[in-house]
């Protein structure tokens, strides 16, 4: 089986970011290591498996920004456009654990043919989807 296994957000500063991501959004910290080089290698996950495949879903590598040129894609990685999908079995549920857990979102739930949605943002600004697709 072939699958996206990991994808890599820049962050401004690792601890914050795992904050956000295991508090408000409820993901798992699946790995924390130090590197020689005084970076981490710090991997956060949603925690369950991947559209009821038993495999895992795709992990996010939180990379520290190094440079100007990283620092300057903190928050804006996909140019404004929703760039990461959170799926939820329950929507109404995880809606509103994000809102009391201090998320922004940027609209009203919605409920279109696909499922119901609404986009937020991540603690630096990158936009998502909370989306429960719908069922057939």
């Amino acid at each position: 089986m072939r699958r996206i296994a990991l994808v890599t957000l820049v962050v401004d500063d690792y601890d914050e970011a795992i904050r956000f991501y295991t508090g408000a959004l409820g993901f798992r910290l699946a790995e924390d290591t130090p590197r020689p080089d005084g970076s981490r290698w710090v991997v956060v996950e949603p925690g369950a498996t991947g559209a009821g495949t038993g495999e895992p879903g795709t992990g996010l590598v939180l990379a520290r920004a190094k440079g100007e040129e990283q620092r300057a894609r903190i928050g804006d990685q996909t140019g404004g456009r929703v760039g990461f999908f959170l799926h939820t079995g329950d929507f109404a549920r995880d809606h509103a654990r994000m809102t009391a857990a201090g998320v922004t979102f940027l609209e009203e739930p919605r409920h279109e043919p696909y499922g119901s949605v609404a986009v937020f943002q991540d603690l630096y600004g990158n936009r998502w989807d909370l989306l429960q697709p719908a069922t057939d």
